[in-house]
């Protein structure tokens, strides 16, 4: 057991865990929360829908009721949300529970955008309407990501210059900023870090590469054991929402549709899964405010956070 020491003046502390998929961090999380009588802020962009239990790993009904969660499984599936919004969200969540002198808040997930949001600020973006998404999105199925990029180039090409043209999600997005609003996505990235009035402390999990995708590989058999593919079955009909243009559930829907045998659809996810492990990786390693811990390493991330009080 651990104790934190009193703070000589008051200011509360968000505490931050985040790394990779399937490294341990909800483990960790549930074990500071319960030490500390806190619930969990969720920070993965998945897990905020309602219907993706087991492909998103959302907390267990058990842990649900041992401790407190807040954005798991909150919105319906045709919801358009974003960073933005979550951003907004969250600081008022703060805002509340720091007005009720709690000391720490609990913020958790892998999701690279949101975390950045709400520690650092993120640029106001126009929320886009159902017309342009619709319009964007029928000619991604006609005409294809590379005709998009090729027009993107034309309307902002700052940002076609820095954009991962094999993120179709990256390339939509800026597209339907552009017709949304007749201005360059650039014009809304000014990218200043907005003043917190709390500490920000951040933890991410890491481990060995092949402990991590083994991790990973069992994960997944663990999901399709407890009932994926029944799971994306009841959601198959809802398989173009942008909710479900996700790992587990795209590539189960490729199988459903006879595209590929179970096995190869399995096998897809866990290679898909690594890749976006390798991926959340990149991201949190450039960021200098991160500690990195073993997620055994109980201890040290304890006194770690205790540094801060």
């Amino acid at each position: 057991m651990f104790l934190f020491r009193e703070f000589k003046e008051r200011r509360p502390t968000l505490i931050v865990i985040t790394g990779p998929t399937a490294v341990g961090k909800t483990e960790l999380c549930m074990d500071i929360a319960k030490r500390l009588s806190i619930p969990i802020i969720n920070a993965d962009s998945r897990q905020i829908y309602s219907g993706l239990r087991i492909g998103t790993a959302q907390p267990t009904e058990e842990q649900m009721k041992e401790v407190e969660h807040y954005f798991v499984g909150t919105l319906p599936l045709s919801s358009y949300y974003n960073a933005s919004m979550y951003e907004q969200d969250v600081m008022k969540l703060l805002t509340d529970m720091f007005s009720r002198e709690s000391e720490y808040a609990l913020l958790s997930g892998g999701s690279m955008m949101y975390i950045d949001a709400v520690c650092n600020g993120i640029d106001e973006i126009p929320t886009i309407t159902d017309k342009t998404r619709l319009m964007i999105k029928d000619r991604l199925e006609n005409e294809g990501l590379e005709k998009l990029c090729e027009e993107l180039k034309f309307l902002d090409p700052e940002h076609y210059k820095i954009v991962d043209k094999r993120n179709t999600r990256r390339v939509v997005h800026a597209l339907e900023i552009c017709y949304q609003t007749g201005k360059t996505y650039t014009s809304f990235r000014t990218s200043k870090r907005r003043h917190r009035p709390f500490h920000i402390v951040k933890i991410a999990l890491e481990r060995d590469r092949a402990e991590l995708y083994d991790r990973i590989n069992r994960r997944v058999d663990d999901m399709v054991e407890h009932g994926l593919v029944e799971e994306a079955k009841g959601l198959f009909e809802y398989r173009c929402l942008n909710s479900l243009n996700t790992v587990g559930y795209k590539e189960m829907f490729d199988y459903i549709q006879g595209n590929c045998t179970l096995e190869e659809a399995i096998e897809r996810i866990k290679g898909n899964t690594r890749r976006y492990a390798r991926k959340q990786l990149t991201w949190f390693k450039k960021d200098n405010s991160v500690k990195w811990f073993h997620p055994d390493d109980r201890h040290l991330i304890f006194d770690h956070i205790q540094v801060y009080d």
